[in-house]
């Protein structure tokens, strides 16, 4: 058995269904390097094994993700030269200078992996509760179906924060609808369960104790359609909307957020890229309240 660190994977339902944890509940499974490839090759195990139809991406603790991981000791060492750097800061342009290096990086372990992830060969459901922030949105968005605990918390806080539009997998227009999209970017705002149910982003919205015994239920009952008319399925379905554009617009974010990380990083000097309090964002390290998207508050 593949043997993981930040993650977990099991195999339920006569192996029907394959379960992936976001395992570093203390972060509240804020996205280290390291987590995001072993997600990638949990992925992998699921869609390589033929007797798995469907795949369950949760979190441990009490949160599904906070987004990226920008400073923890996990994140400081794996970025840093020494034998506990990761191995991925060294190749697919970690060795290059300037935005060459940082736009590489994205490209492959922020951006191209969540939309290897969307098209995956299995059917996957996000099982969301608690903080889904920013970088915690691609993951999600990048299922194809969402369950959420009654008491999610869905926002993307980069603009706000880090003076950034967006993040690398920029789905907002299409989850959020287009000024709604605005609305939550310029102000940091949040949706609840039940406003992205509403949205039709949500699929199912259970109570918080229940939620994974329920998300299993649906698992196995979507688990019950013939693997074949399953893949078709979500294949009509994102066929669709590329030809809608989606594909292209991702591309083309991509390219806009990269713009961004370097407007900051000349700016300021920002090895993140990012803009900082001086720049009259507000500091992300103090964790500042997320207020819901209420229509009668401005």
């Amino acid at each position: 058995m593949q043997h993981f660190d930040y993650i977990g994977y099991e195999l339920i339902q006569d192996g029907r269904i394959a379960v992936i944890t976001l395992d570093r509940p203390k972060q509240r499974n804020a996205q280290n390097r390291g987590m995001l490839v072993e997600l990638g090759t949990a992925f992998e195990l699921a869609e390589e094994d033929d007797t798995v139809r469907v795949v369950i991406l949760r979190g441990a603790g009490p949160s599904f993700s906070a987004g990226h991981d920008l400073g923890s000791a996990d994140d400081v060492r794996e970025r840093s030269p020494g034998p506990g750097q990761h191995p991925t800061y060294l190749c697919n342009g970690g060795t290059l200078g300037g935005a060459n290096a940082r736009h590489r990086q994205e490209w492959h372990y922020f951006f191209q992996n969540t939309k290897r992830w969307r098209n995956l060969r299995k059917i996957t459901i996000a099982e969301v509760h608690g903080l889904v922030l920013s970088a915690g949105l691609m993951l999600t968005w990048c299922c194809d179906l969402i369950v959420a605990a009654e008491d999610t918390v869905f926002a993307d806080v980069v603009g706000t924060r880090l003076g950034m539009c967006g993040v690398e997998y920029f789905g907002h227009p299409w989850e959020f609808g287009p000024r709604k999209a605005k609305e939550l970017l310029l102000t940091g705002d949040s949706l609840s369960a039940d406003d992205a149910h509403a949205l039709g982003m949500v699929s199912k919205v259970f109570p918080t104790a229940e939620l994974s015994a329920r998300t299993i239920e649906f698992a196995t009952r979507i688990a019950k359609v013939p693997t074949m008319a399953a893949l078709l399925i979500k294949e009509s379905v994102n066929q669709t909307v590329d030809a809608m554009g989606f594909s292209t617009a991702l591309d083309a974010c991509f390219s806009l957020h990269q713009l961004n990380h370097s407007h900051w990083a000349e700016l300021n000097g920002n090895p993140l890229g990012i803009g900082t309090v001086e720049d009259g964002l507000e500091d992300w390290r103090l964790a500042p309240e997320i207020l819901p998207a209420a229509k009668n508050r401005p």
